[in-house]
């Protein structure tokens, strides 16, 4: 089992977290502390949404800041066992719940239920750009499960970024560390969006 880091802030800081294994990729310290300076307004009761979880890092930082309760959602049962684990090292399992399930799949069935969310994390692989925008179209229609005050922070990897533009979701922040590319979005009311050219 690999290591995760350390949970940077809060009441769980300095607890260190397991990672799954070697292809797990936790967010850096100094990617981290960027993410989390920039959302610490909107984390104080908030409900986030952890997409492609991994560690559940992202999530347990938001849970170790203050907010209300968290959804890890991850794929590989192997890996939610970790998440699991690595909860309860920082004991915020009670304010947390994870999900098995493909990202896609359950923005697209259990979400509306869970929801709505305030802050929503997605970090997926950075080699699957098509999850990646499928996910950000699925949190950016009409109907999806974010707040309407609600953010996203999506990663990238490399020079291709994410589309500034995804439904209803409209990039206001990126910063770059090294090959890593983090992308703030906030949801525009559905009245503000043009309608299609030729409409």
């Amino acid at each position: 089992m690999g290591d995760a880091g350390r949970v940077i802030a809060g009441s769980a800081r300095g607890v260190r977290l397991a990672a799954p294994g070697s292809a797990t990729r936790p967010l850096g310290d100094r990617v981290k502390q960027a993410v989390f300076g920039a959302l610490e307004p909107s984390l104080h009761d908030a409900a986030v949404l952890d997409l492609c979880a991994g560690s559940g890092g992202a999530a347990i930082e938001a849970l170790s800041r203050g907010s209300r309760h968290a959804i890890l959602v991850e794929h590989d049962p192997g890996t939610c066992r970790v998440i699991a684990e690595n909860l309860r090292r920082a004991a915020v399992a009670d304010r947390a719940r994870v999900v098995r399930a493909d990202a896609l799949g359950y923005l697209r069935g259990a979400a509306a239920v869970d929801g709505p969310f305030d802050v929503v994390i997605l970090d997926p692989p950075y080699a699957d750009e098509a999850l990646r925008e499928a996910c950000l179209l699925a949190l950016g229609a009409a109907d999806g499960p974010l707040d309407p005050g609600g953010v996203v922070v999506a990663t990238a990897f490399g020079k291709r970024p994410p589309p500034a533009i995804a439904g209803l979701l409209r990039s206001t922040r990126e910063r770059r560390f090294g090959e890593t590319l983090v992308v703030f979005y906030r949801r525009a009311a559905p009245e503000d969006v043009p309608p299609p050219s030729g409409a």
